[in-house]
């Protein structure tokens, strides 16, 4: 066996896979087609800043997670971990502040350095979808129905949760972020290593925490919705309502936070346990400092993404393609015919697999482990008699057919 192994974390997508990858991937454009969605397709690389000032300096991601790199030019490079950086970042330098309101849809290889696991690997493959310049809580309403719809359409969504909370406007963040403080600071001694760091920094990331002291802790922290104003109750009233309307199902949950300032109001994940351990299929939320941040306009933003991985173990297997036709000349003339007709074939939308060699036993083998429906056979007689004899590969009965018909007779087999 050769040692030449896929990269740690990286994985090839054979045949099997690939058709569960592009169901995943045709499904969510199909889907979000019909909410008027566009698909846009950003660099896999970007400037380093583009994810260092977006995630945050001092995040996960960024310190631990990011494959950074300097080019012969002597930028810094990194090989995107996200893609909701990235579409803002081409909204931005695509001058694209005039064509709002904008909603697209995005997939592709995303790339994070951490602990491979089941349905996570550091090249990993996300779809998205994001509405830019909409401040209206519809747009939540619309992206979270979207992300129901696109769950319904795999056949998962029964197998999923969808968890929804607020994270209120900036002042209502500000004013829950002393709170928090100020609860975490009286229970500093027992807290983990990683929430002590976070609470002078980011006290809401602390919510997140799996450490089981954290949790314990955790578990009597205040509420946020206790810190909200008018217009954050407003807000997430106007998503709940608008949910209901479009019979969209959730849960309310008290912890779900996103800990970075750019997030504002709506924060949600469709969560499942079919998996093992309980995970997001879909998570996301509102992001109306983003690109203002990034340096481009004050724009409002909503969206979310999905792991393709995780969401192609839950389908179930797709269809194989159509089982072929095996075209075999035999004898020089018969070849080149063969060559000339299976080209037709093709192009009037038959699946064809040329056999390139051997004796008619071998290419009635190849036929056979390539799963074709018939056998195209054309030899010397066949040639002069402008037929070709075709074999029913189930049933193994075979005729001559003229070859001015021969795509009407395989017409069933298409």
């Amino acid at each position: 066996m050769s040692s030449l192994q896929p990269v740690r974390g990286t994985h090839d997508l054979l045949p099997d896979e690939n058709r569960r990858h592009r169901r995943v991937i045709d499904t969510v454009r199909e889907v979000s087609g019909r909410y008027g969605f566009d698909e846009v397709t950003t660099p896999i690389f970007e400037k380093t800043e583009v994810f260092a000032r977006t995630l945050g300096d001092t995040s996960d991601i960024v310190t631990k997670e990011m494959y950074t790199f300097e080019d012969k030019s002597g930028d810094s490079i990194t090989l995107r971990p996200e893609n909701t950086a990235g579409v803002a970042r081409a909204f931005i330098s695509g001058g694209l502040a005039q064509s709002l309101p904008l909603k697209f849809i995005y997939q592709g290889p995303m790339f994070r350095y951490e602990r491979p696991q089941k349905g996570r690997q550091r090249q990993f493959h996300q779809v998205g979808a994001e509405i830019l310049g909409v401040e209206s809580a519809l747009a939540d309403v619309e992206i979270i129905a979207l992300g129901a719809h696109f769950l319904d359409a795999l056949g998962v969504l029964d197998q999923a949760t969808l968890e929804l909370n607020s994270l209120g406007d900036s002042d209502s963040r500000a004013a829950y972020r002393e709170v928090l403080v100020d609860y975490f600071s009286s229970h500093k001694d027992k807290l983990s290593e990683d929430s002590r760091e976070r609470l002078g920094r980011n006290p809401m990331r602390i919510l997140d925490s799996k450490d089981q002291g954290d949790r314990v802790i955790i578990a009597d922290a205040p509420q946020i919705a206790d810190s909200f104003n008018d217009t954050s109750k407003a807000f997430f009233d106007a998503v709940l309502a608008g949910l209901e309307t479009a019979g969209v199902a959730y849960t309310l949950n008290s912890k779900l936070v996103r800990g970075l300032d750019y997030y504002c109001h709506t924060a949600f994940e469709f969560t499942t346990d079919a998996l093992g351990a309980q995970g997001a299929l879909v998570a996301g939320g509102r992001y109306d400092g983003l690109i203002k941040q990034m340096g481009g306009p004050q724009t409002p933003g909503t969206g979310w993404a999905a792991g393709v991985e995780r969401l192609a173990m839950m389908i179930e297997k797709p269809e194989d393609a159509a089982r072929p036709i095996a075209m075999i000349g035999l004898g020089d003339e018969a070849e080149v015919k063969a060559l000339t007709l299976t080209q037709q074939l093709r192009h009037a939308g038959f699946r064809v697999e040329l056999g390139y060699s051997g004796n008619m036993k071998k290419r009635m083998k190849r036929a056979n482990n390539v799963n074709a429906a018939a056998a195209v056979i054309i030899g010397d007689d066949e040639l002069a008699k402008n037929v070709a004899t075709v074999r029913d590969m189930e049933t193994g009965d075979q005729l001559e057919v003229p070859l001015a018909s021969l795509e009407d007779h395989l017409a069933r087999y298409r």
